[in-house]
């Protein structure tokens, strides 16, 4: 078997771990095991998943520390970003706790039997069930939120669905210790093995999303990754969902008052929001469209100062280090000229340096208005605002888009902005940037494609729905009916009839 390496991109060394990739043998174990463990989850009942995902969160934060350690070493990304980030991965477990006590996301209808226009209706119940075990791929940019302990995770398991997760090969011990975090939760409630499992190695993952018993996919990843897993899957002689989250440009506009009014802090915030993580963010901005004029001079120089007199940032790989140096000059090539690159000492390991671009609207083209995942940032220059909505249409459709206003910008405007925007991303920021993704009831983190290929949330208390079904029952006997569903069980909101009933304690 193939031993599973891991290369600290501080200096670019790789080193052997334990970990061997997993062959097909193994494999069939492993999704058996998820299989068995579906009844396990079903048996906890909503109640008892949200004592396990509160029991998951105080287990990753017992582990923080080597947990950060083993990150920092596999990433490069700085220990207060991962400290960070391992908060809100166990945010995102209690989170789902309130979720499964709260009930509604089951959707859980009854329509009593009765005679009906088109003659007697039979008594018809129906809600959200699991739909079984689920393959999640991690992304590389997020080793705890969007990967083995990430928002998938939790919401599979919230769901009543057993995870198996493709380790992604930019950490794998971080893998392997956030797994073994969740497993000693599990164990804890006298959980059997097979709730969650990691598997190593790119033919795994194709292996593992080919199975019979996987009933979805979950990926944060690039469009390739996506096309690949979805080929495997296009293999099945069932189709199974594919839940990806992928490329994102995520413009910003600035409108003329705002860059007149406060463009040095409009500077800042831009420098901060793409460059942070080295610019490996999926809400990364890409693109930002600055008046012409003395205020959006101003804020340009004041973006140029701050990306000159920057360092270089460690990027999470090689193989991502060596497409950002790659997706620049391509930009150039197309007609975008550097405006500020601070002069860095490349070192040892995957380190990059910040850049931003230029280019007037009219030469802003498709090559340009495309995702470069690193901290590179394109500054379109435009004379009228009511160009924007034309060359807003050719941006691919993203994450986000934002807006920043001033007090004396058009409304008009905005609303034309907002409209145009609406059309071609999932979240719409005003005044502000489009990092940092709240893990909260009403958050959407989507967008049509190529940001996402499905309506679906992939945070917040919504981004459930992705591992259920619906399922009616119809004449049955009220012992045969999950508790949600019987007559005398009110904890939960549910529709009776047509008529929403709030929940009765």
């Amino acid at each position: 078997m193939n031993v599973v390496s891991t290369v600290d991109p501080r200096d670019g060394r790789r080193r052997a771990t334990d970990l061997t990739e997993t062959d097909e043998s193994r494999l069939e174990v492993i999704v058996g095991q998820a299989s068995r463990a579906t009844r396990w989850l079903a048996g906890l009942g909503r109640l008892g998943r949200a004592d396990l995902l509160d029991a998951i969160a105080a287990s990753l934060q017992a582990r923080r520390v080597d947990l950060v350690a083993a990150a920092e070493a596999e990433t490069g990304l700085a220990h207060a970003r991962l400290d960070q980030e391992l908060t809100r991965a166990a945010v995102q477990f209690r989170m789902f706790g309130d979720v499964l006590r709260d009930g509604a996301y089951v959707e859980a209808a009854i329509d009593h039997a009765v005679d009906t226009p088109l003659g007697p209706g039979p008594d018809v119940r129906r809600m959200l069930v699991p739909l079984g075990p689920v393959a999640v791929f991690g992304a590389s940019n997020f080793p705890f939120a969007f990967s083995v302990a990430g928002g998938d995770t939790a919401a599979a398991l919230a769901a009543g669905c057993p995870a198996i997760l493709k380790a992604h090969p930019s950490h794998p011990l971080t893998s392997h210790a956030s797994a073994a975090a969740i497993s000693s939760a599990i164990g804890d409630l006298d959980g059997p093995e097979g709730v969650i499992a990691l598997v190593y190695g790119e033919q795994a993952g194709r292996s593992l999303v080919r199975h019979p018993a996987i009933r979805a996919a979950a990926l944060t990843g690039s469009v390739n990754a996506a096309r690949a897993i979805q080929a495997a899957i296009d293999e099945r002689p069932d189709p199974i969902p594919l839940y990806a989250e992928l490329s994102s440009v995520n413009p910003i506009v600035v409108l003329p008052d705002a860059a007149a009014d406060r463009g040095d802090q409009i500077a800042e915030g831009l420098f901060a929001s793409f460059t942070a993580s080295g610019g490996q963010l999926c809400t990364k901005p890409g693109l930002a469209f600055i008046p012409s004029g003395r205020g959006g001079d101003r804020l340009v120089d004041t973006l140029r100062e701050k990306v000159a007199s920057a360092g270089g940032t460690v990027l999470l790989n090689e193989r991502i280090r060596d497409a950002y140096e790659r997706r620049a000059a391509e930009f150039e090539r197309a007609g975008a000229h550097l405006s500020a690159r601070p002069q860095i000492d490349p070192g040892e390991g995957f380190t990059a340096a910040p850049r931003l671009l230029e280019v007037d609207l009219p030469g802003l083209s498709a090559e340009i208005a495309d995702e470069c995942f690193g901290p590179l940032m394109v500054v379109v220059r435009y004379h009228d605002a009511g160009e924007l909505d034309a060359a807003l249409d050719a941006v691919p459709s993203s994450l986000t888009g934002s807006v920043h206003r001033g007090p004396g910008d058009d409304a008009d405007v905005v609303r034309l902005l907002v409209d145009v925007l609406s059309a071609r991303a999932g979240r719409i920021v005003f005044d502000g940037y489009p990092t940092g993704v709240r893990v909260s009831w009403a958050q959407h983190h989507g967008g049509p494609w190529p940001s996402t290929n499905a309506v679906h949330t992939s945070v917040g208390a919504t981004s459930i729905r992705r591992f259920l079904r619906p399922l009616a029952w119809q004449d049955a006997p009220a012992w045969v009916l999950p508790e949600e569903l019987r007559d005398e069980y009110t904890a939960i909101p549910r529709r009776v009839d047509g008529r929403l009933m709030p929940a009765v304690e």
